[in-house]
């Protein structure tokens, strides 16, 4: 094989890699996950930690006009530690996985119903014996006809 043909041989490869169901449903997944996590990074951020704020300052006396830039911690050689960024992302992440913990509980959940219920039906099919066919019209006739001659 030449090398034309080895790489039109590698194309139809990379084509047959490429564009199964399985390639494009996980690049589905992850266009989704990322569009999912921009709402999540805007929950948090613009609901989320507005509140924590207000709580940490009236609980603190601190002034929360300034948002997430409050929540920081400034040591006595002027260090500042901005632990409400910190806080911000453990939200994000806590709230998406549990966002993928439910979603995964209740599609796998439902996966396993859906094959439960077909394996039942199957099951049900295979053990019920099939019923005779209903008797023809000519059948029937005939069958009239044999029980009259028998009872001559």
């Amino acid at each position: 094989m030449g090398i034309k043909g080895k790489a039109t041989s590698l194309i139809e490869e990379f084509k047959a890699f490429a564009f199964k169901g399985n390639i494009v449903d996980m690049a589905i997944g992850i266009i989704i996950g990322a569009a999912f996590g921009k709402i999540v990074n805007s929950f948090v951020s613009d609901v989320v930690m507005p509140l924590v704020t207000a709580l940490i300052a009236k609980c603190g006396g601190q002034d929360a006009g300034e948002g997430l830039k409050t929540l920081a911690y400034t040591t006595a050689e002027g260090i500042t530690i901005p632990y409400g960024t910190f806080i911000g992302e453990v939200l994000n992440f806590l709230i998406v996985a549990f966002a993928v913990f439910l979603l995964m509980k209740k599609f796998l959940g439902f996966m396993q119903n859906m094959r439960k219920k077909k394996a039942e039906e199957e099951a049900a099919a295979a053990a019920a014996p099939a019923a005779p066919p209903e008797p023809t019209a000519e059948e029937k006739l005939l069958t009239e006809i044999r029980d009259l001659l028998k009872n001559k």
